[in-house]
């Protein structure tokens, strides 16, 4: 839900509206007529925007054609220089409602004179490798008919290739936080021309214990009245409340609560099991010929360690994206998935936030998670572009406790049932 009907600021407060220029004409033989999208009541379309040419040929390239209801309410309100603080889960596209307001504004606001190598226009910090790399690859699908230049500084990656990255001027940077602060530190890194930042799924970065280092980076860009900040996070506590305020001047504020919008294409179903039974049942449906790609959701690090050591030793071909795991090995573990080199993947929550992969056969919830919302995040892992995909939880006596807060949070009843015949 938007606060825009709320009472804005007193306009002396209030950060300059960006003026909007005329996109200028495309260099190439396309034209945004040869990108017809039908309007559609209730819904908003990025020709509805007056994007630069070269974005709209990128988004029709993409294959987007409406926004997702995060792009829409997001889009109003960026587009003319305002802050938003947006409240979404992994999946609705908040990815590129930040990049395509970044992306329209430097393609109608030239650089400013005197803009030094290293000194990135726009900066998105996000809490893990996988996730800042995913958005750089999105970034430059949006780019990729403009100039702009967009690059990443992330751990565990070659050092020295990101370091020559920064020795050239940048539109667009994006960061782990111990990695750009790093480089900062080094000098390698100027940020006091930082016009937009924005900070991504805040909620992680907060439990990961990354705050301290994004509050040192902050405080090398100009004051929050003369940049404009995002900020998103998939829930929206206290303390993320508390740091929204801090960092952003006047900020509309979007809700998009988590929803099912792929529920139709997704079997759930909810296996009653005793928790002793769960290994043996959960290694009977994987060796099912019918499963190809499964994520296998536990609670806990050790769970998730000892689940992929069991299934091992049972023949299964499985991989673990956890805490524990360094990132470098997270990103050769999930583009081993994502290639079909690894049929199951065992996983947190925190780890599972940052898989982005399509065709997902299979979600498991080998523990209910303890937050209803979770569950969503979960299960929105299949069922994706349209694709069938199946949810499957296991409900034993620890798990039974959550089972009414995640119906109730999806006001739906979910068909509780006995293993099939054979499973057990």
């Amino acid at each position: 839900m938007s606060e825009s009907d709320k009472t804005p600021a007193p306009a002396q407060n209030r950060k300059p509206k960006r003026r909007r220029r005329k996109p200028r004409r495309s260099q190439s033989q396309w034209d945004v007529k040869q990108f017809q999208v039908t309007p559609v009541a209730g819904k908003w379309r990025f020709h509805d925007f007056d994007l630069p040419v070269p974005l709209m040929r990128a988004i029709h390239a993409l294959g987007f054609e409406y926004c997702t209801p995060i792009q829409a309410e997001a889009l109003t309100h960026t587009l003319l220089g305002g802050d938003v603080v947006g409240k979404a889960q992994t999946g609705t596209g908040k990815t590129a409602a930040f990049l395509i307001s970044i992306l329209a504004y430097f393609l109608e606001e030239k650089a400013p004179d005197g803009q030094k190598p290293g000194a990135p226009r726009a900066l998105i910090i996000a809490p893990t490798r996988e996730l800042a790399l995913q958005i750089e690859k999105d970034a430059k699908a949006l780019a990729r008919f403009t100039s702009l230049n967009v690059a990443s500084v992330v751990g565990g990656m070659d050092y020295q290739k990101q370091r020559d990255q920064l020795s050239r001027k940048l539109d667009l940077l994006v960061a782990t936080p111990g990695r750009l602060l790093d480089f900062h530190e080094k000098r390698d890194v100027d940020l006091t021309q930082t016009e937009v930042l924005v900070l991504d799924e805040a909620d992680r970065m907060l439990s990961m214990g990354f705050i301290p280092d994004v509050k040192r980076i902050i405080q090398h860009t100009p004051k929050s009245e003369e940049r404009q900040t995002f900020l998103f996070s998939a829930t929206f506590s206290p303390d993320i409340l508390n740091l929204a305020r801090q960092w952003t001047h006047g900020a509309t504020h979007v809700e998009i609560e988590a929803s099912l919008e792929n529920a139709a294409n997704i079997d759930q179903r909810v296996y009653l099991v005793g928790d002793s039974d769960k290994q043996r049942l959960l290694i009977n449906l994987l060796n099912q010929e019918s499963m190809e790609r499964v994520i296998v959701f536990g609670n806990r690090r050790d769970l998730v360690r000892n689940l992929d050591s069991s299934l091992r030793d049972a023949g299964i071909n499985v991989a673990m994206l956890s805490g524990d795991v360094p990132q470098k090995a997270r990103i050769e573990t999930l583009d081993r998935f994502r290639n079909g080199e690894v049929d199951v993947l065992v996983a947190t929550d925190v780890a599972g936030r940052g898989i982005h992969i399509d065709d997902v056969s299979h979600v498991v919830n080998y523990t209910l998670p303890e937050d209803p919302e979770d569950y969503v995040h979960r299960i929105g892992r299949t069922g994706r572009a349209g694709a069938e995909g199946v949810s499957i939880s296991f409900v034993g006596e620890e798990d039974a406790f959550a089972l009414p807060g995640i119906e109730s949070y999806i006001d739906a009843k979910l068909p509780c049932q006995h293993p099939p015949e054979g499973l057990l």
